[in-house]
C-alpha cells in the first residue's frame, strides 16, 4: 500500500512538472499580432577603386567577385579621413574591372566601394480612364450669344 502511494505521488509529481511546462508561452508560442519586419541590410563590400583618370570624372572598379551591377546603380566610396563619394554605375565592365560615373565627392585608388540594396517599391496598375465622349462635351461646352 506505502508502494502504491509512493508510485501515485511520483506520478502526481511528473504530472505537474509537465502541466507547468506546457503552459508557459514562449516567444515563438506567441501569436503574431505585429507584421513580421524585414531585416535591414547594410551596404555590401563589393570592390574598391582600381583607378581615377585625370578628369576624376569617372573610376575604374575592381570587383572583389562576381559582378552584379547593373547600369544606373549607386554605388558609394569610403576612404580614409572620411572621405566618400557617391557612384553611378555606367554597365561598362571588363572582366573584375566596371566602370562609373562620379556623381559627388572626391575618390581616390583603394577607396572602398558599397552597394546598398533598395528594394523596388511596389506599384499597382491604375485603372484605365473611361474616355468622354467628345461630341457630347463639345456641345455642352459652346456659348450661344443671343
Amino acid at each position: 500500500m506505502k508502494l502504491d502511494f509512493l508510485r501515485l505521488l511520483a506520478a502526481l509529481i511528473c504530472l505537474g512538472m509537465v502541466s507547468c511546462g506546457a503552459a508557459k508561452t514562449t516567444k515563438k508560442d506567441a501569436p503574431d499580432d505585429e507584421p513580421k519586419k524585414v531585416p535591414v541590410q547594410g551596404p555590401e563590400l563589393v570592390g574598391r577603386i582600381a583607378s581615377v583618370p585625370a578628369d576624376k570624372r569617372f573610376v575604374l572598379i575592381q570587383s572583389y567577385g562576381k559582378w552584379k551591377g547593373e547600369s544606373g546603380q549607386i554605388l558609394t566610396t569610403r576612404g580614409p579621413e572620411n572621405r566618400t563619394a557617391n557612384l553611378r554605375t555606367t554597365g561598362e565592365k571588363l572582366g573584375e574591372f566596371a566602370a562609373a560615373d562620379v556623381q559627388s565627392g572626391a575618390v581616390e585608388p583603394g577607396d572602398a566601394v558599397y552597394f546598398q540594396h533598395v528594394p523596388k517599391p511596389v506599384t499597382t496598375p491604375s485603372p484605365p480612364e473611361t474616355p468622354q465622349p467628345q461630341g457630347e462635351a463639345l456641345i455642352e461646352n459652346i456659348q450661344k450669344n443671343n
